[in-house]
This record gives C-alpha cells, sequence and structure tokens, in this order.
C-alpha cells in the first residue's frame, strides 16, 4: 500500500485528474432542458437536422462519450454522426461517433493512420449543412493526431521536423506553431472545409495559458499572428538548414493560405484546463486535513530544475512541520520541457519521471530517514502518460530510495543522461494509471508530515 505521505499524494494527484474527466466537462458544458442547451440558449435541438461530431485529442473518447449521454434522444433517431481521432488505447465503444485509431499507444507522433483519419474529418466537414450543428471536440495530444500536410510536405517531412524539435528542447508553442504551418487541417483549416451551419468547439486545454491557437494547433481557430512566426521559430533553433528537409523551408518561406472570409457562426469554449486540476487536488489536500500551498499552474520551466527548486521547498518545510504543525501539501501544475544530454548510452523517461528523479536527488542530500518518512513528492501527467513510456509519471519517497540504496543505484547517474524510467522500474516508484481520457498537463504534489506521522 505504500506509505502514509505516499498513499495521501497519490489520493490528491487523483482527485486533480478525476476533476478533470472529459466525459464530465463535456455533460457539465451541454447540459440542456429539454431542446435547449443550457449554455448555449441560441441553439434549439428540434430545429437542428443533425449532429456531425469532429475532432482529435487524448481525451477524445470521453468527450464524445459525454456527447452521446447528453444527446441521448438524437443518437436514438440517427441524427448524430462523427468522427474523432484518438490514441490506439483511447478507442471505446461508442453508438454514433466513431473513434479511430490515429498512433498507438505512447508514440505522441503523426502516422499513417492519423493522415487517414484527418482526410475523413475534413470530408465530413465538407457535408456539414445548413441546419446541421458540427461540435468539434479539441484536447491535447490534439496536433499529432490530426496529421493533413500540406502539398508539398510528406508525413516523412512532418515527423522528421517534429522529431527534430521534440529533441532540441521546443516548447510545445514553437512545435505547434510549427506543425500548425505545415498542415491543412490546423491554424483554422478544418473552420474553413466546414462548409456550413453552426460550429461549437469544445477545448480541454494542454497548453500554458489556453492559447486557442496552439491548442492542438487551432483546428478551429483562424490564425491572426505572424505569418513567419513558423519561420523564425525553426531559423532560431535549426541554423544549420540541413538538418531540416528541404520541403519543410520551401514551405514555411511562401505566403501561407488566406482565411476564408465566409460568415460562419462559431463559439470556442475552453472547459477544462491545468487550473482546474490543480484547485481540485489542493481541495482534496485539505480534505484530507493538509494545509494546501498552491504554487502555480500553469507553470514552464525546465523539468530537472523545477524538481530541484520543489525539492528546497520541502527541505525547509521538513524542519518546520513538527508535531504540533499542521501536515502541508505543496500542489502546482504546468508542463516543463527536458534538456536530452549527448550520450550514446539508453535514455527513457519522462519529464515527470525527470523531475521526480532531480528532487530525489536533492532531497536525499540534506534528509534524514526519519525526515524520508514524513515526505513524499509525485508528479504525473493528468494523460497518464510521460514520454514515450507506459507510466504517467513517478513518486519518491522513504522506500523508494531504501531500494535505490540496497540495488546500489545511483540516482544521479540516471539523472545525467535523462534515463529515469528505469531508475523508477528497478525502485517501485512508477506511476502507473493507464489512459485517463483527459489531458490538462501535468500536476505535482509534495507532502509533508508531522514528525512521528510516517
Amino acid at each position: 500500500m505504500g506509505s502514509r505521505p505516499r498513499v495521501d499524494a497519490t489520493a490528491i494527484w487523483k482527485a486533480g485528474v478525476k476533476a478533470v474527466d472529459s466525459a464530465r466537462l463535456v455533460r457539465d458544458e451541454l447540459q440542456r432542458e429539454g431542446s435547449r442547451l443550457v449554455h448555449y440558449p441560441a441553439i434549439d435541438l428540434s430545429k437542428i437536422e443533425r449532429i456531425v461530431v469532429l475532432g482529435a485529442g487524448k481525451a477524445g473518447g470521453g468527450m464524445a462519450r459525454g456527447v452521446e449521454e447528453m444527446f441521448r434522444p438524437e443518437v436514438d433517431a440517427g441524427r448524430v454522426t462523427g468522427w474523432v481521432n484518438v490514441p490506439a488505447d483511447c478507442v471505446e465503444p461508442t453508438r454514433a461517433i466513431h473513434l479511430h485509431a490515429a498512433r498507438p499507444a505512447g508514440v505522441n507522433e503523426p502516422t499513417v493512420e492519423g493522415v487517414q483519419g484527418a482526410e475523413r474529418i475534413l470530408d465530413l466537414a465538407s457535408r456539414v449543412g445548413p441546419n446541421d450543428l458540427c461540435l468539434v471536440l479539441i484536447s491535447g495530444g490534439g496536433s499529432a493526431l490530426l496529421p493533413a500536410p500540406v502539398p508539398g510536405i510528406s508525413l516523412a517531412d512532418k515527423l522528421a521536423v517534429t522529431r527534430w524539435l521534440m529533441s532540441h528542447g521546443a516548447t510545445i508553442q514553437e512545435l505547434n506553431t510549427v506543425r500548425r504551418r505545415l498542415s491543412r487541417i490546423k491554424g483554422g483549416g478544418l473552420l474553413r472545409a466546414i462548409a456550413n451551419g453552426r460550429v461549437v468547439t469544445l477545448v480541454i486545454s494542454d497548453v500554458i495559458g489556453n492559447p486557442l491557437d496552439l491548442i492542438a494547433s487551432g483546428p478551429t481557430v483562424p490564425f491572426q499572428g505572424d505569418p513567419s512566426a513558423a519561420f523564425q521559430i525553426l531559423s532560431r533553433l535549426a541554423p544549420n538548414r540541413g538538418e531540416i528537409p528541404a520541403a519543410v523551408w520551401s514551405v514555411l518561406e511562401a505566403d501561407p493560405p488566406a482565411n476564408s472570409t465566409r460568415e460562419i457562426e462559431q463559439e470556442i469554449r475552453v472547459i477544462g484546463d491545468n487550473r482546474t486540476a490543480v484547485e481540485a487536488a489542493a481541495r482534496e489536500a485539505e480534505r484530507l486535513g493538509y494545509r494546501a500551498i498552491v504554487l502555480g499552474w500553469d507553470l514552464p520551466g525546465v523539468a530537472r530544475e523545477v524538481g530541484a527548486e520543489l525539492a528546497q521547498i520541502v527541505a525547509q518545510r521538513v524542519r518546520t512541520v513538527n508535531g504540533g504543525s499542521q501536515p502541508v501539501a505543496f500542489i502546482s501544475g504546468g508542463e516543463p520541457i527536458v534538456h536530452l544530454a549527448k550520450t550514446a548510452q539508453p535514455q527513457r523517461g519522462g519529464r515527470n519521471q525527470e523531475l521526480v528523479l532531480s528532487a530525489l536527488v536533492e532531497l536525499s542530500r540534506v534528509l534524514s530517514a526519519e525526515e524520508w518518512g514524513r515526505v513524499a513528492i509525485l508528479s504525473g501527467g493528468t494523460d497518464g502518460e510521460d514520454g514515450p513510456t507506459d507510466a504517467a509519471g513517478a513518486v519518491a519517497d522513504r522506500a523508494v530510495l531504501a531500494s535505490a540504496r540496497e540495488a546500489g543505484l545511483d540516482p544521479a547517474s540516471y539523472l545525467a543522461i535523462n534515463n529515469s524510467y528505469p531508475f523508477f522500474e528497478a525502485v517501485g516508484g512508477l506511476v502507473k494509471t493507464g489512459p485517463t481520457h483527459t489531458n490538462v498537463m501535468d500536476v505535482r504534489v509534495a507532502v509533508v508530515r508531522r514528525g512521528g506521522t510516517p
């Protein structure tokens, strides 16, 4: 079962994930009174011929399930149809909305299957009628799940530039800016493809600050930014142009497609984000008797630096939480990046695992065995994925450190080469959830209990 700090940290983290359950968020947003939607009073479902559901993302399965639950009469009448691209392990039975396996589990890259699904989505968009409602479901991971390369760009070209950017420390904002420019469906491309009708886009955000044009690269958001931004980003990160396919440079240097001037009625709403999860985790911490200290949400940074800073906060608190003090839970969220070391040795892990490993290294220098018994640090991706692994993240506590020492494992050596997964696998510190059907970046929990209450 684990130590009390570890049990509590896990419960607090899970409460944050539960709060952004995608089906729940959609049900709350699409509440109805008869044929009217509470939050969209101008929509009368009795006058809608079809509800066409399109979308992509790691939360797509749960979002589609929520739609079918709220539109059950319309599903029964055969008035709902749709297609949503999701990871293979997020496919589940649905009645009217097809869930398409657009990539393998744990591989956040565009695939041929993703291209096929994106083409199907564009085709359905072109068939939306003037009396139809087009409901677009967007969530984290949507960029890789919606590959529709512009003419002149192959899937191999997109894969090459995506891999290059991810391995060279590009932020999710930078990555999505480039991917949007190379796509027919991103950057408002899906909206341009929708022939008629009214469009409602529901978004579960996995990007810091909830910029609508960057979440899944904004398939229904007309591009309003600097058309040269993608070229500038790639030029800065890849001064050696030979590292990037020539076709990519050709597209980025050309004029982007013009936004459609056709009038179309659209609403876009963010129905869940990192703040939602962090605040729910804080409420659970308070319920468990902790003083919840929220360090922030939507936080950027470098994973190992964030982990070290969190460890320093924990170490300072350990010495002030005594037998008469209320236990403390530090809660934060965001999405740091990982700077990869140059090495020929194995490198397997994710940003959450690296963050926790960094915290473990830092705390192992300053905490005694008794103090370790009062502490646990957990960081995990709310989508259940952390890098190209089957873990959501990792947890560090006294048992993890003891196992490492017993096995003769030096956590610092694993951290030095970004090889966190094998370390935590060996010491029982991996956090595995499977698909959570949501994605609002990461949530971190560090608990410090009173002395004498391990």
